[in-house]
């Protein structure tokens, strides 16, 4: 016994040690989290001769900046995806900024666009492309260097000086293409039923899931789409190659793939080079003579921390011009982290009206859509603002459809790219069920009610005709509902918006062509707008919202799960947990004699 005591308190005695380093470490991470994040860092020291290094391989994003300039996702960095993040207007900003700085003579522009993000889009990517232009007309030089370029890669590259190209590397010149996956025959073969309520013969969100191809109308809105987007991509790439977009459809249509020397013959690359011979380039461009040594440098990233004030470019008002952003799907309640919950949402932007500072507001839209109800909810927010003569501009970025269409009409104008994604004016519903697929493993499920329609939201077994037909009418009630906010805002028949909308998706190109979209510009040509709209002439300053958590924030949260803010789950999540808490209930069926004074499972009221 003494023995097995010793045995039992030395195994306590490591446990509790262990966990007690545990927690110091993570306190101690904190901390020291914390003394970083307590204050923006400083000024990086920029020389003279120095070259501004923009590394594309960081997920380039529309989020507000952090106050301390660390742009990090902490849940992306656990999950193994990459935690570094570039905010687009942090791009834009140190772009603009370096153009105007003496110390800055030149870009170094290299590394693979991340697929991440809505940045990675081509609409973004025309915003950095336009910057890179402002860039190059200061008359500094851009370099660019890659082994090998996709079109993303090569659509920013292309305005450079000068490209270099590995002698065994490659650019991809292809065209566009959009492939889908169609779980319909998968769904049946599992046993998982799915049955659907839409308006509009182009809402093709739903078709994944039931069809094994693309509808043809899906088939004639993708191909228009992509069309429209390549035809942008060889406009831009043509001029600034001082080729002709005959020449890039020659070129994607018979070589595809160009290497090192093909490329240079294209005249799509400048100069085949090994990385260390272009390190050679930018040495004497910063008149480095030394051969071992590294050019004058700076990233990105560091730069963004130059202040405006250091170079002069600071504005200074009483004046704020806040730009909002509503990044990802919407989702009822409040959303987490790369979503944009209409609660969360609505509650800033009420914050904002109120606030006598806030002069307008450009809402920044990178969103496919997502709950009606939350869009409606951030739609009114956006009205009352305007109502309360405060004007709000529409920002699109990569996509602004469906849901995030909606919340686009209260809006006094609206800009988009040509390659913006956008429209999709329509409704649909989702209706899944695991009857078949719970039956053939022995799972089954009873139900009592009160009245006809209680179990309306259940999964457990396909709608009926006459619960179809509700749905149904709910569903057409809401687009026409939709039909009529677009209408109003766009000033616009409602029969002429109902030949448009059938779920349709358009270019920017096309939206505007059709009156749902007022001009071409990125976001500094809505805040532009914005401050005109406002009668603000010169005098006002920009703050973005909402406010990104900064490094500390993000680890303090993830350790204390904190969020005290509404969270809405989908039906699948709850009959999920659901079931895991009767299995778990099932493990506490111990008695002996197996006899239980116990309520009948867990009984739910729905």
């Amino acid at each position: 016994m003494r023995d097995f005591l010793k045995y039992v308190f030395a195994s306590l005695t490591g446990t509790l040690i262990f966990f007690g380093l545990v927690l110091g470490g993570i306190l101690l991470l904190l901390a020291s989290v914390a003394s970083l994040s307590s204050g923006r860092s400083p000024e990086p020291a920029v020389q003279d001769k120095t070259i501004l290094v923009f590394d594309l391989s960081a997920t380039i994003s529309d989020i507000a900046p952090s106050d301390d300039g660390r742009e990090v996702d902490v849940q992306r960095l656990l999950r193994g995806s990459g935690g570094k993040i570039l905010p687009l207007s942090t791009i834009l900003d140190c772009l603009d900024k370096a153009a105007a700085d003496k110390r800055v003579v030149g870009l170094y522009l290299h590394g693979n666009l991340s697929t991440e993000g809505y940045g990675s889009g081509f609409a973004a990517l025309r915003e950095i492309r336009e910057a890179l232009l402002r860039f190059k007309a200061s008359k500094k030089p851009i370099y660019a260097y890659n082994q090998v370029y996709s079109e993303r890669d090569y659509y920013l590259a292309s305005v450079a000086d000068k490209i270099f190209l590995n002698p065994f590397g490659a650019i991809e010149m292809n065209g566009l293409a959009s492939e889908m996956m169609f779980l319909g025959e998968a769904f049946k073969k599992y046993g998982v039923g799915i049955q659907v309520t839409r308006v509009g013969k182009y809402k093709s969100a739903v078709e994944p899931l039931l069809f094994d191809k693309m509808s043809p109308e899906n088939r004639e809105q993708t191909q228009k789409l992509l069309d429209d987007v390549w035809g942008e991509f060889v406009s831009g790439v043509a001029t600034a190659r001082q080729l002709t977009p005959d020449d890039l459809q020659r070129l994607a249509n018979e070589k595809a793939i160009l290497v090192g020397p093909e490329a240079v013959a294209a005249k799509l690359a400048d100069e085949t080079a090994y990385l260390d011979q272009v390190l050679g380039t930018l040495r004497k461009l910063s008149e480095v003579k030394d051969d071992k040594a590294p050019f004058r440098q700076v990233t990105l990233p560091a730069y963004a921390r130059v202040s405006r004030r250091s170079l002069g470019l600071e504005r200074t008002s009483r004046n704020i011009i806040a730009v909002v952003y509503a990044e990802g799907e919407i989702v009822d309640g409040a959303g987490s982290d790369g979503q944009i919950g209409g609660d969360r949402l609505a509650k800033e932007l009420r914050r904002l009206r109120q606030d006598d500072q806030i002069k307008a507001v450009v809402l920044r839209v990178n969103s496919p859509g997502g709950s009606a109800l939350a869009s409606e909810v951030i739609r009114r927010e956006l009205a009352e603002t305007r109502a309360a003569g405060k004007p709000v501009v529409v920002s699109m970025g990569t996509v602004a459809a469906s849901g995030g269409y909606w919340i686009s009409t209260a809006s006094d104008k609206i800009f988009a790219a040509p390659n913006t994604i956008t429209g999709s004016i329509g409704v649909f519903g989702i209706l899944p069920n695991i009857q078949k697929l719970a039956g053939d493993y022995g799972v089954k499920w009873d139900t009592a009610k009160t009245n006809r329609y209680a179990d309306l939201g259940t999964i457990t077994r396909p709608k009926t005709e006459d619960e179809l037909k509700l749905i149904q009418a709910n569903v057409d009630r809401i687009y026409d509902e939709f039909l009529t906010r677009v209408a109003e805002a766009r000033k616009l028949p409602k029969e002429t918006v109902q030949e448009i909308a059938q779920g349709r998706i358009w270019s920017g190109a096309e939206a505007k062509r059709l009156g749902l979209v007022d001009e071409f510009g990125g976001l500094e040509a809505a805040i532009q707008a914005a401050a005109e709209l406002a009668k603000l002439g010169n005098d006002w300053k920009i703050a973005e919202y909402p406010k990104r958590r900064n490094l500390a924030e993000q680890l303090a949260k993830l350790l204390t799960d904190e969020e005290p803010e509404r969270l809405v789950q989908g039906p699948v999540q709850r009959e999920l947990e659901q079931l895991w808490a009767e299995t778990a209930a099932l493990a506490a069926f111990n008695d002996p004699l197996g006899v239980y004074a116990r309520l009948p499972f867990l009984l739910r009221f729905n």
